[in-house]
């Protein structure tokens, strides 16, 4: 589970998020959604833990990541756009020492199956110079998913993926929200999102312009009815001012 109570992060006098507040429970996948520069990926890193919020609160599994960042960030992945690889560790031994980074027990019953679902296993003895931009990529989900993460934060997941590998990751990201993870997923891949996503937030220079499923974002907004996602984005991160929640 996520709580985000009131989020804002400043860089000098720059807003890059402001006043934002949302919740994810256990099975949900929220699409995390709006223009290049909009506060995605700093939303993201501050989930992670990664960046300190200049105010507001943030729990993960109910765990105040400000008070106790070890044990809330041991209960989540963040997988980022570009894949953070050693390039001295092969496909195996990545995982061996996420393994140990994390105090997982079973390791090698959970290592296989991995591979294989992630299609890695003809490349377990590669080194990351050996591997395609997709298989990185499929590498670095793999390194994230091997302590069963209770929240999963994914930015752009898709990024060089062939048709087959988004195929297999959409299934990956299924499978893990109906076990109970929950899932905040970032792209530009709309339609990916309509499909994955249980709800949608929109947030435009920082701010959230919308929250809820697709259905309760048109009811708010019901001169978008009938329109495609595509074209509800477009009109809620245009030149307008952001409407209210």
């Amino acid at each position: 589970m996520i709580e985000v109570e009131r989020y804002n992060k400043l860089y000098g006098d720059f807003v890059a998020v402001h006043d934002l507040s949302f919740v994810v429970q256990p099975g949900d996948v929220l699409g995390l959604v709006g223009p290049n520069g909009a506060g995605k990926t700093t939303t993201l890193r501050a989930l992670a833990g990664i960046l300190q919020p200049t105010s507001g609160n943030i729990r993960i599994c109910g765990i105040d990541l400000s008070v106790n960042p070890v044990s809330a960030k041991s209960r989540l992945a963040f997988i980022p756009d570009e894949p953070q690889l050693f390039d001295y560790l092969t496909v195996t031994e990545h995982l061996q020492f996420i393994t140990r980074l994390y105090g997982v027990t079973d390791a090698e019953p959970r290592i296989a199956p991995l591979l294989d679902e992630l299609e890695l296993t003809a490349k377990k003895d590669a080194l990351p110079t050996e591997l395609s931009r997709g298989m990185k990529q499929k590498l670095a989900i793999a390194c994230g998913l091997l302590h069963k993460p209770e929240v999963l934060l994914l930015d752009e997941p898709l990024t060089g993926l062939d048709p087959v590998g988004i195929r297999r990751m959409k299934e990956t990201i299924t499978a893990r929200a109906r076990a109970g993870t929950a899932i905040v997923l970032s792209s530009h891949l709309l339609h990916l999102v309509e499909e994955l996503c249980t709800r949608l937030l929109v947030i435009r220079q920082g701010r959230a312009v919308a929250l809820g499923t697709l259905p309760e974002i048109i009811s708010a907004h019901p001169e978008l009815a009938g329109q495609p996602l595509e074209e509800v984005f477009l009109a809620l991160t245009g030149d307008a001012p952001a409407a209210a929640l």
